[in-house]
């Protein structure tokens, strides 16, 4: 941390205990369900921040801007006449075969043609500076909520910190947030819907929903008459909701549509989203894009469609769905990361130093047998961060979720998730894997 801000941080370091207590206090934990069981816990804060210079964020702000919006271009692309296909940049098999595809999604133009009005993309700094992306989250992408939290309590423990510093503010993320709604509004009210309190970011459900003025709903408020959506007031009326930002997965939003056992969705909203009546935040099949073989096309969909070069690169990806790709993964498996496309959250990861000579034959054999299931990359040995260990600063691993919202335009939040691993071995810094978070600050100069 830069000489100039770790002085007035020192405070806030003597306050983690505090903060960390507020949180719990708030509420700010995560949850995941586990072999059938739903676990809540505690998402720990560390308040050593990671700081970005100016310069790094407008270069950053640039290649994220450019690969969201060949994103948002490929989506509509496949949903409707799928050049990208029938010109060769991507094989059939890649976008069909893909869990994220929606064939109920066919032919479906979302308002303003935004699909992807929140993205979380997933960045790592290798030692020489470079940033790499690896992954883009472009369903119902979480976190926004902790590192805005965090800010206003270190705000209070701190406050000469913020006040003698140049640092970006990072309050705008809720004015960012009902812009883009307002901007898919198709007449009514904004609304967030929840699955309730047993979801893992209900917590960030109820806070964005509070700091926008959305209402906070889940599916028995609401229901769809006429191709409209509504929801049903106190009184027995009922209140027209024009935006919907959904936090809950495509599968289970709409019981006639798509999971017919679904008791989260709601029954013709998928109508109501065909027929223009309500925008979908974010929009239903949007997982194709974010499927982790689509990833490795996207610098070529930023060629294609942009008719620019990629200004962020990915890590470096292999896919056995390739000849050439499979023979170099299927040979150097000790020394590469395997992926399961299918798989989220930390969840599918393998390191292939870590395994024994019979794991990895094994693992071999089941590439060769699924080769559509898995990527492979190599292992970038990116920055450690200082973190807060029992009263000593240690080093541990840390990747950074940008958050990039589109709107009128696409922007990028001057803020983010920086996660970090607990554990002083690991490389995986997901929340679900008992990692942490730190806040990020952007400087302004």
């Amino acid at each position: 941390m830069p000489e100039f801000i770790n002085t007035q941080f020192t405070q806030a370091v003597g306050n983690a205990v505090e903060i960390n207590e507020l949180l719990r206090r708030y509420g700010v934990k995560f949850g995941i369900y586990k072999n059938g069981v739903f676990k809540e816990q505690f998402f720990p804060f560390d308040p050593i921040p990671r700081v970005i210079a100016a310069e790094d964020f407008r270069s950053i702000e640039k290649g994220l801007v450019q690969r969201v919006n060949a994103l948002n271009e490929f989506l509509f692309d496949i949903y409707h006449e799928k050049k990208i296909v029938s010109d060769g940049i991507i094989p059939e098999d890649f976008i069909y075969i893909s869990k994220g595809y929606l064939a109920q999604c066919e032919g479906i133009t979302p308002k303003n043609r935004i699909y992807s009005h929140i993205s979380g993309i997933d960045l790592v700094q290798a030692k020489n500076g470079e940033w790499f992306i690896l992954e883009d989250n472009l369903r119902i992408p979480s976190g926004a909520s902790y590192p805005l939290i965090a800010r206003a309590l270190t705000r209070i423990a701190s406050p000469a910190a913020f006040l003698e510093n140049k640092i970006r503010d990072n309050r705008n993320y809720a004015d960012m947030l009902k812009e883009i709604m307002e901007y898919s509004n198709c007449g009514g009210i904004r609304a967030i819907l929840t699955p309730g309190r047993y979801n893992a970011a209900y917590f960030e459900h109820s806070y964005l929903a509070e700091h926008t003025g959305s209402a906070l709903v889940q599916n028995d408020e609401l229901f769809v008459e006429d191709n409209m959506l509504y929801q049903r007031t106190y009184s027995g009326g009922k209140t027209r909701i024009g935006v919907l930002y959904r936090r809950i997965s495509d599968e289970y939003l709409d019981p006639l549509t798509f999971l017919p056992g679904s008791l989260i969705g709601i029954p013709n909203l998928m109508e109501a989203y065909r027929s223009g009546n309500v925008g979908i935040i974010n929009a239903p099949g949007n997982g194709v894009a974010d499927d982790k073989g689509i990833y490795y096309f996207v610098p070529k969909m930023i060629r294609y469609y942009l008719g620019e070069e990629p200004i962020l690169h990915n890590a470096p990806t292999y896919l056995p769905f390739y000849d050439d790709d499979r023979k170099y993964v299927t040979d150097n498996l000790h020394k590469l990361v395997i992926k399961d496309v299918s798989e989220a959250g930390g969840y599918g990861v393998v390191f292939g130093n870590e395994l024994s000579s019979e794991k990895l034959d094994e693992l071999k054999q089941t590439i060769l047998a699924e080769p559509r299931r898995f990527i492979a990359q190599e292992v970038i040995d990116f920055l450690d961060l200082p973190i807060l260990d029992n009263g000593e600063t240690v080093m541990r691993k840390a990747d950074l979720r940008a958050f990039v919202l589109s709107g009128e335009t696409t922007k990028v939040w001057a803020s983010g998730l920086t996660r970090f691993s607990r554990n002083p071995d690991s490389f995986v810094v997901n929340s679900s894997q008992g990692g942490g978070f730190k806040d990020t600050w952007v400087l302004s100069q």
